[in-house]
């Protein structure tokens, strides 16, 4: 067990850099497996979620190798086995592997995927998509067992346009026979990385990062290299630290139009912040304006920031309010944050946060990956020491945390507990 140690209050000036997508190499890597030849994936983040999915391709029989964040992975003595329940259950993108396994093998048995306890987060719309495409599915006690004599390209009409199922679907379409349709797809940059991914393998993929995609069946699919995008929440959770307490405070190696959405939500509250071609310089001020937010999907503000801009909106004048779309639990951090001061109600699906509110000190609980970002930035703003256990979850989604913002000024540590 680890616990992170903050000494608030103090200025951060300097350069964060963003690490690769977390949400992209994920799904990236699941999706190496599809190839015939070694790929190589650049810029793959050091976080726990990839050494759990390198777990899964080594059980498989992939030969696997990581040197400064360049990923190899050679696919050929990978054979089909039953995914353990102890190895699935680690994180929810271990489902990718089972769009995977089943696009390679016409056959797939795996348990249901872990993850963060965030809301039901159910995967029907996946299973939907398999099942369009001429797949038979069967769960006992929380095992699937997935199998088609043919994939064949079938119409998908998503639902909600979820990430999870419109990349399992693409995985899935790529060798079936055929062309298959997602409608009401998942727009989120991560799914255009990902089929691009695909299509330098040789799929045939158009439409990604619109509502409808189109996936032309190939017989085969070769070996190639491709690059993680830069992680567009990693990017927002250390631009709202910026805004919290940032004196020319630089973050580099982004892409300003995957984070607009909370941009421009910012200069609404009168934040301080210059965007460049791939970075963003912030500083803090007092007397910011409360603003109402509404998560939605992608290029609407992102669910995964809505637990990190909580934090901040309990520093900005009047009233705002938050609503979440997209999770039914994901409101885990408030009693924590009231915990250290702040004026925060639940209100069915939306939160009321009151400010200013002077935060303090205390010791609180991560209970997912981003309530634990939110609980690291209240820490940072907060007067005296504030100390987060489960951190795990931070861990799960935050390259080198600890490191990136001790060199910008934080008073931060890992402990062993």
């Amino acid at each position: 067990m680890k616990q992170i140690i903050i000494q608030g209050g103090n200025k951060l000036s300097g350069t964060i850099k963003i690490s690769g997508a977390k949400n992209s190499a994920v799904a990236l890597i699941p999706a190496s497996i599809l190839a015939d030849d070694v790929v190589k994936i650049d810029n793959v983040p050091n976080i726990s979620d990839i050494e759990a999915l390198n777990e899964i391709l080594e059980f498989l029989g992939a030969k696997v190798s990581i040197e400064d964040g360049l990923m190899t992975i050679n696919p050929k003595s990978i054979k089909n086995k039953d995914i353990p329940k102890e190895v699935s259950s680690k994180l929810r993108a271990s489902y990718y592997f089972m769009s995977a396994l089943l696009g390679k093998y016409k056959q797939v048995q795996m348990y249901f995927p872990g993850g963060c306890k965030i809301g039901a987060r159910p995967i029907d719309q996946t299973l939907k998509g398999f099942k369009a495409l001429g797949a038979t599915v069967e769960e006992k006690d929380n095992k699937f067992k997935i199998t088609a004599e043919e994939l064949v390209g079938g119409h998908v009409y998503l639902d909600m346009p979820s990430v999870g199922a419109t990349i399992n679907t693409m995985l899935v379409a790529v060798k079936a026979k055929g062309t298959t349709i997602i409608e009401n797809a998942a727009k989120e940059p991560e799914i255009v990385n990902v089929a691009t991914f695909l299509n330098n393998m040789g799929a045939k993929i158009t439409g990604a990062g619109t509502s409808e995609i189109r996936i032309k069946g190939v017989e085969s699919l070769k070996g190639c290299f491709t690059e993680v995008i830069p992680d567009r929440i990693e990017t927002g959770t250390y631009i709202i630290a910026g805004a919290l307490l940032g004196e020319n405070l630089k973050i580099d190696n982004i892409i300003p139009e995957h984070v607009e959405s909370l941009t421009l939500k910012l200069k609404e509250m009168g934040v301080d912040i210059k965007i460049g071609n791939n970075y963003a310089i912030v500083n803090s001020c007092k007397d910011l304006k409360h603003v109402d937010l509404r998560t939605l999907g992608y290029p609407g503000f992102p669910t995964d920031l809505q637990q990190p801009v909580t934090t901040l909106l309990t520093q900005c004048r009047g009233l705002s309010i938050l609503e979440e779309t997209i999770y039914e639990n994901r409101f885990q951090n408030v009693p924590y944050l009231n915990k250290m001061g702040a004026n925060i109600k639940i209100v069915g699906k939306k939160i009321r946060i009151k400010g200013p509110t002077k935060l303090k000190g205390k010791k609180v609980v991560a209970t997912d990956l981003r309530a634990g970002a939110c609980l690291v930035l209240a820490g940072l703003a907060a007067q005296g020491k504030t100390t987060i256990t489960n951190i795990e979850h931070v861990l799960r989604g935050y390259e080198n945390i600890i490191e990136k913002l001790t060199n910008v000024g934080a008073k931060i540590s890992l402990e062993e507990i």
